[in-house]
């Protein structure tokens, strides 16, 4: 299992945030994030029945994946709420096609979500994803964020932030390599 230390875009400190992932074979992902909260500042959006696919999600307390293939333009965005919801997302291209809310992406299935005490677990299904683009493990790599809705206003956490605006859709940001 590896493990990141996100880091906030403004350098808000009042919250830390750590990122782990493991894969699991034959073709599962395991993403832990650990918030420390210590002022309990952070924002929950109301919890929804049943693991629900919903957009916009990043206009609040949102955790996201990002998965990109070696070599290739195309890559994934996966969101997911403190609440049970998530949504993935298909691009071509850096931010394309620029429809909004993005293509929903079919080829990830959620395993398992759950908001918990530290933060919020996830197992995400790549089964479809890798078998379609015909991927083996070692053409991924993942960036791990967070949007965070505080009672301060909202804060943007990532691996790193190599951009002058943050961007979680800027690969050079992408850090584990599977």
């Amino acid at each position: 299992m590896a493990s990141y230390e996100l880091s906030a875009f403004d350098r808000f400190s009042a919250i830390t945030l750590v990122g782990a992932i493991e894969q699991q074979a034959p073709a599962a992902v395991n993403v832990g994030f650990w918030l420390r909260d210590p002022n309990q500042w952070l924002l929950y959006p109301e919890p929804v029945a049943a693991h629900t696919r919903q957009d916009y999600l990043w206009q609040h307390t949102c955790y996201e994946i990002f998965i990109g293939v070696k070599g290739q333009d195309y890559y994934r965005e996966v969101n997911l709420s403190p609440s049970q919801a998530w949504q993935a997302y298909q691009f071509e291209e850096y931010r394309f096609p620029e429809d909004m809310p993005p293509l929903p992406a079919d080829d990830i299935a959620l395993n398992h979500l759950q908001r918990t005490h530290y933060g919020l677990n996830v197992s995400l299904d790549l089964s479809q994803f890798m078998r379609q683009n015909q991927l083996k493990w070692s053409d991924l790599y993942l960036g791990l964020s967070a949007v965070l809705e505080t009672t301060q206003g909202m804060h943007y956490f990532a691996m790193q932030h190599s951009s002058p605006q943050a961007d979680f859709h800027n690969k050079r940001d992408w850090l584990h390599q599977l």
